[in-house]
């Protein structure tokens, strides 16, 4: 069994965490994202591109109202270097995790700790606001075709943590593992994985996938413990407004 590469990965993140609207310009995939973060707001390159096609890209996403915000990929090397030279600063390196959907299951969740409900419950909803993922990113979930859910993890009779999950393929991508403070560090994050993994597999998914800020050390730590391996990364440059 292949694991996905980084390249697979992406078009999987662009399957289960779509952009409103996203249309070819010139070299450029521009994205409209209203409000559903960095991933759908971004433009990517997609041909060869000159320095001069660079302000095709900030010019439609000055009117989209967005900020001038780019994804840099395997490959972009030199977009990178004349991004930097423009001014632009690096924002939110992130890692592309992957494992196996049979490891991530040899262990379960325990009994009632877990649950895939779609749509969302209210308290779902909450506790993703608590952490700053709003209705802007809740419609993204809405918009993905195909098989998806969200995982909510209970502790002590009480929501400890929730995500979503969506499948493209055989690869599943978990996004926005949101837990509850009082939660953390006491196995919710772990349960939602595993809940997400035996889900995915009962909808054809071989592979869960994920992606996360290269910053966040303890949810890379945790990956790592649970056998995810990272197969791949990219960044964002970004023009502060003069």
């Amino acid at each position: 069994m292949t694991s996905p590469d980084a390249a697979q990965l992406y078009a999987v993140t662009e399957a289960t965490w779509p952009p409103a609207r996203r249309w070819r310009f010139g070299p450029w995939m521009i994205r409209e994202g209203l409000g559903g973060g960095q991933r759908v707001s971004a433009a990517t390159r997609e041909d060869e591109f000159t320095a001069s096609a660079i302000s095709q890209a900030e010019q439609a996403m000055d009117q989209l109202g967005q900020p001038r915000l780019f994804m840099i990929r395997a490959g972009d090397e030199a977009l990178d270097a004349e991004l930097d030279a423009r001014g632009y600063r690096i924002k939110d390196p992130v890692l592309q995790y992957t494992a196996a959907v049979d490891l991530l299951t040899l262990e379960t969740p325990p009994p009632i700790a877990t649950f895939a409900i779609w749509p969302p419950l209210a308290i779902m909803t909450e506790l993703w606001a608590q952490g700053g993922i709003g209705p802007g990113r809740i419609n993204v979930m809405s918009r993905v075709e195909g098989a998806k859910t969200a995982i909510l993890s209970r502790q002590e009779d009480r929501a400890a943590g929730c995500a979503f999950v969506a499948v493209a393929g055989d690869v599943a991508m978990i996004h926005a593992i949101e837990v509850a403070e009082r939660s953390r560090r006491q196995g919710a994050a772990r349960n939602i994985l595993r809940a997400a993994a035996l889900w995915a597999g009962e909808n054809g998914a071989r592979h869960l996938s994920l992606i996360v800020t290269a910053a966040n050390d303890a949810a890379n730590a945790l990956y790592s413990r649970m056998g995810m391996r990272p197969v791949g990364r990219y960044h964002y440059r970004i023009k502060n407004p003069d």
